[in-house]
This record gives C-alpha cells, sequence and structure tokens, in this order.
C-alpha cells in the first residue's frame, strides 16, 4: 500500500463515512486515480464504497479491526512473516494482523502451509496457489470467523508446528495476555500444547487493555512482536519474563 492509500484509509476510519469528490480533493488527485485507490483498498476487505461516498466497514466486522491502525499492523506482519522460511508449516490463531501477515507470505511468494481456526484468514490467502491451508472444523464464530471448541481441540491432536502466531486482545502485568472470548482462549491453550514457539503479534495499544479472560501466561509466550509505541516498564516486565521483544 503506498502513502496515498494509507491516509486515504486513515480519513476514512476519521470521517466513517466521506464523498469520494471530497476525498479526490482532499488529496490533491484527479476523481479517476481516487476510484482505482477505493477499488483497491475495497478489493482489500479494507473499506466499503456505496453511491459516491467511501464508507468504514460494519464495527462488528473482521474487516474493520484489519482497517484499525492498519500501517502499524502491516509492519508488525511484515516482521512476523521474515521469520517463517519457505516450505515451512506453522500454526495461526486469528486476528487481523495474522491476517496481514498471512498476506504477506502470499505476496512474498513463500511456499507455506498454514494450520489455522481463521477462516477469515484462509479466505483472504485465496488466490495464490503458494499457500496451503488446512482450516480446523469446530464451533464456527461469526463475528471473528473462526472455529472453536471440542471438535477444534481434538484436532489439534494431528498437529504439531515449529511456530505459532496468534493476536491478543488484553494484557494484564500480573498475569499475561487476555482474550474477549472464554472459547478462543481455550481453542489458544491447545494450539500452544501443539507448537514449539508461540509468537504474539499485537499493536502496543493492546497493552493498554485488560480484556476479560485469561488467555496466555509469561510462560507461555516466547516472542512478542509489536511496535515502539510499547510502554518501556512492559517491554522490561516482558523481557524480565524471558519473552523476547522484537518492534516492527
Amino acid at each position: 500500500m503506498n502513502t496515498r492509500n494509507e491516509q486515504l484509509l486513515q480519513i476514512v476510519n476519521q470521517r466513517k463515512k466521506i464523498e469520494v469528490n471530497e476525498l479526490a480533493a482532499l488529496l490533491h488527485v484527479s476523481k479517476v486515480t481516487i476510484r482505482k485507490d477505493l477499488t483497491l483498498l475495497e478489493d482489500q476487505g479494507l473499506l466499503q464504497r456505496q453511491h459516491g461516498f467511501a464508507m468504514i466497514n460494519n464495527p462488528n466486522d473482521l474487516k474493520f479491526r484489519l482497517a484499525q491502525n492498519y500501517d502499524t499492523k502491516r509492519q508488525i506482519a511484515k516482521v512476523a512473516a521474515a521469520n517463517v522460511q519457505d516450505n515451512e508449516t506453522i500454526m495461526i490463531e486469528s486476528g487481523s494482523t495474522c491476517a496481514l501477515m498471512a498476506a504477506e507470505l502470499a505476496q512474498a511468494g513463500k511456499r507455506v502451509t498454514i494450520i489455522t481456526i481463521s477462516f477469515f484468514i484462509a479466505n483472504y490467502v485465496r488466490d495464490y496457489p503458494n499457500i496451503s491451508v488446512n482450516v480446523l472444523g469446530g464451533e464456527y464464530q461469526s463475528d471473528s470467523q473462526v472455529a472453536v471448541g471440542p471438535l477444534t481441540k481434538a484436532m489439534l491432536a494431528n498437529f504439531h508446528t515449529n511456530k505459532l502466531f496468534l493476536g491478543t486482545d488484553g494484557f494484564d502485568t500480573q498475569f499475561g495476555f487476555y482474550s474477549n472470548d472464554i472459547m478462543r482462549a481455550d481453542t489458544v491453550q491447545a494450539m500452544v500444547e501443539n507448537a514449539e514457539q508461540t509468537i504474539i503479534l499485537t499493536d502496543s495499544r493492546k497493552f493498554q487493555s485488560k480484556s476479560t479472560v485469561r488467555q496466555l501466561a509469561f510462560n507461555q509466550v516466547d516472542t512478542v512482536i509489536t511496535d515502539p509505541k510499547i510502554p518501556t516498564n512492559v517491554q522490561d516486565l516482558l523481557q524480565q519474563n524471558r519473552i523476547n521483544v522484537t518492534l516492527a
């Protein structure tokens, strides 16, 4: 994504709904150029177009979360993707930054097999023949587009990978990482048991929120990839608990 498209996305996220003609004027480009930009961003699921307007996605949709703080998430995704080798099999949980990481792998042409609970991620990289995806079944959660529960955990027992990539919804200095859904947190525990390394991808804002359900303790996490705005005390705490912190 070029700088103009990043600015465009930021404006739409701030305004919620804006006329296409006004966008062109704000960015000092022609209406033809702005329409091409909007088509590209809409194809990526980052916004919607409707009757001469550009609009944010439904806030309950994962595509909406994908567009929030997009540039930071993309930088984190790039760093994470660089840790994956050609012909490697990895496990990915779900979330917007993990989806961007899968896209980075796909666009880099790496031949990677992904084991995931996320139907969103599977669909997000569907057009790339170099990416093979195994989607685990189970109880389907429509908002997050993931499979969870006993059947998912039973299927996980058949897989083992070197790396597991996942997101998080919150953080607590006493316990560690939090989720906003108990079923997803339980499924994450099963994924961790079947991977050698657990790598959390999150923008620094998540360290300001505790969320509701305990997800992973410090000793269950090997690496956190985040942005430089992570609070210094949090970074120090993670490193004291032998968690590698990589800044994107």
